[in-house]
C-alpha cells in the first residue's frame, strides 16, 4: 500500500523566513508548525520538508551548516512529538563559484524533481498527497508533481496571492497559516 504525504516548503511556513540562515539560532519556527505537524501525523501523512536552499550553492552557507539546521528541526519537532520524516533541499545555483552547485537542476522548485525523488523514496501516492507552501514556485511544484497545493498567507503568501490573482494556476485552498491549511486537510480527509 502507498503512502500519502504532506510536503512542506521550510521558510515562510513552518519557520518565518530570515533570507539565508547558516545557524540554528537564526531559524524561529511559527509556534503552530508543531500543532500542525502532529495533526498530519494522527492522520497518517508522511511530513516531508522541500526546500529550494541557493544560498549553499550562492556561498552563504555550508551545506554542513544546513544539514545541521535540518537535524537541529526535526530534534525541535521530535521534542513536541510531531514527526518530520525527510527534508529534501535543492542547494544548486546556476552561478555558483562552486563546480558542484553550478547546476540548471531538475531538483529545484518549481520542478518537481525533489519530489519525485521522495515518491520513490517513501512509495507515494501522489494522488492523495499535498504541498503546502507560501511562494508562487510551492504552488507550481505542487502542480507539476500532481498534488494538491495550498497557498499560505505568511512568509512572501500575500504577495504569491497577489502574483497568483493572475495566474490560471490557482491554488486549492489558500490558508493564513500552516495549521488552518492543515486543518482544512483534516477536513477534507473526513469525508
Amino acid at each position: 500500500m502507498k503512502n500519502k504525504a504532506v510536503f512542506l516548503d521550510r521558510d515562510g511556513t513552518i519557520n518565518r523566513d530570515v533570507g539565508y540562515p547558516n545557524s540554528y539560532h537564526l531559524i524561529e519556527i511559527y509556534p503552530y508548525s508543531f500543532q500542525a505537524v502532529r495533526l498530519l501525523n494522527n492522520l497518517g501523512f508522511k511530513v516531508i520538508v522541500i526546500t529550494n536552499q541557493s544560498g549553499v550553492g550562492r556561498g552563504l552557507i555550508k551545506e554542513t551548516e544546513l544539514l545541521d539546521i535540518h537535524h537541529r528541526l526535526h530534534q525541535d519537532f521530535l521534542a513536541q512529538k510531531a514527526q518530520i520524516d525527510a527534508f529534501y533541499y535543492c542547494p544548486h545555483y546556476l552561478f555558483s563559484p562552486e563546480v558542484r552547485y553550478r547546476q540548471d537542476c531538475s531538483c529545484r522548485k518549481p520542478l518537481p524533481g525533489l519530489g519525485l525523488r521522495a515518491a520513490r523514496d517513501w512509495q507515494l501516492d501522489l494522488s492523495q498527497s499535498y504541498m503546502i507552501g507560501d511562494k508562487v514556485e510551492d504552488i507550481q511544484f505542487g502542480l507539476n508533481l500532481g498534488v494538491t497545493p495550498i497557498l499560505v498567507l505568511t512568509g512572501y503568501g500575500e504577495k504569491s496571492r497577489q502574483e497568483l490573482a493572475l495566474s490560471p494556476h490557482q491554488p486549492a485552498f489558500i490558508a493564513s497559516t500552516l495549521l488552518e491549511a492543515v486543518a482544512w486537510i483534516v477536513d477534507r480527509e473526513k469525508k
